[in-house]
């Protein structure tokens, strides 16, 4: 459904919603099923009219706390996975129960950052909830973080559900916080102004976020302005709001923060490059690399390349960056960071004579430009 507005939000055709922690859990650590339920017969009732939904659901460890005696969320990995384990059967239980009320099947998809990292494995995640959605079976994502072995690592499932929503090839995200929407300051101080439009990043520049996380949770505004700009970076736009003013928002009404679409849908591997694959090292580039590759669309060569950081073999990913340090592209490296260096700054003549080749760094068709620099 092209051009998605909050006001024709009701009628997209597939949506991804994103809940968090903090919205499914009361003060004591515990689920709160008269919560989850709620939300439940709100996505129900939608699904009812026609229109399909991704559910992206954090709380998996929250739910684990009550059942483990925790009054927070653990500090450290292994506790963590351990409640994960102890949640995530008693979470989807309750999903199981609250949806079948209202005659909806549910599905649980469990992803890791190494799901959307690989190819392979990432066209594998497309296939299971496509098929999913194509037998009426509403898909419920969270991370996998039984198994998670970089400190739980997407970034939150807000990051999660913006790349889910790509996955998908989703009309809109609405991400669910206990705020009912963006405000230019937390709403409790003085002057604080709810922003009703995200047109562009102009319109964030009066924003200034305190950075507070929940008791149970691991996001705040930070992780959700950041899934925001992922999505829309990627021509799928964002509302955002509480979980309260869930069945308003989808409606169309006037809550929350819109974020408008300000990119065109991606090629999938391009995404994937730029925000779910992890960089083992980094290639430094001189000015005119920089503007080759993000303003010229071109591949990158030696000639262009100053330094090189890490530790990586030919055919992985590197963070491509200014001389200044800051990350411009990623992509995927044709030679090992034992060979590059030998090859730097050399034209591609001087290449041809020495090693018989003059083979691109990185081909521009596995390069995902991060930030534009003129």
């Amino acid at each position: 459904m092209p051009g998605v507005t909050r006001e024709t939000l009701a009628g997209a055709h597939r949506v991804v919603v994103k809940v968090g922690s903090s919205s499914l859990t009361g003060e004591d650590g515990r689920l709160d099923v008269d919560a989850l339920r709620a939300l439940a017969d709100v996505l129900a009732a939608r699904r009812a009219e026609g229109r399909q939904v991704v559910l992206v659901s954090s709380g998996a460890i929250a739910a684990g706390l009550g059942p483990l005696g925790m009054t927070g969320r653990p500090r450290d990995l292994a506790t963590a996975q351990a409640a994960a384990s102890v949640g995530q059967g008693l979470l989807m239980a309750r999903y199981t129960e609250a949806f079948a009320r209202r005659g909806q099947r549910v599905g649980q998809v469990l992803l890791t950052v190494e799901d959307v990292m690989r190819r392979a494995q990432y066209r594998n995640a497309l296939r299971t909830l496509d098929r999913l959605l194509d037998l009426d079976i509403m898909p419920i994502v969270n991370e996998n973080d039984t198994t998670a072995t970089h400190e739980i690592r997407f970034g939150d499932n807000d990051r999660l559900a913006a790349i889910v929503s790509h996955l998908t090839r989703a009309d809109a995200l609405v991400l669910l916080s206990d705020v009912d929407a963006l405000y230019t300051a937390p709403p409790d101080r003085p002057g604080a102004r709810r922003i009703d439009r995200v047109a562009g990043p102009e319109d964030l520049a009066d924003v200034r976020i305190g950075g507070a996380r929940s008791r149970v949770g691991t996001g705040g505004m930070v992780t959700k302005l950041d899934a925001a700009a992922i999505a829309t970076g990627s021509g799928i736009p964002v509302m955002l709001t509480s979980t309260a003013n869930v069945a308003e928002a989808l409606g169309g009404a006037p809550v929350g923060t819109w974020f408008a679409a300000t990119g065109s849908r991606k090629n999938a591997r391009r995404l994937w490059l730029a925000h779910a694959a992890r960089a083992n090292g980094r290639v430094v580039l001189d000015d005119g690399a920089v503007r080759a590759i993000t303003v010229g669309k071109k591949s990158l060569l030696a000639a262009g390349i100053t330094g090189v950081e890490g530790d990586f073999d030919a055919g992985d990913v590197v963070e491509l960056v200014s001389t200044d340090g800051v990350v411009v592209a990623r992509g995927v490296v044709a030679y090992s960071s034992t060979e590059l260096p030998l090859l730097l700054g050399k034209s591609s003549a001087a290449l041809r004579d020495e090693i018989g080749h003059d083979r691109e760094v990185v081909h521009r068709d596995h390069l995902a430009v991060v930030r534009h620099r003129r």
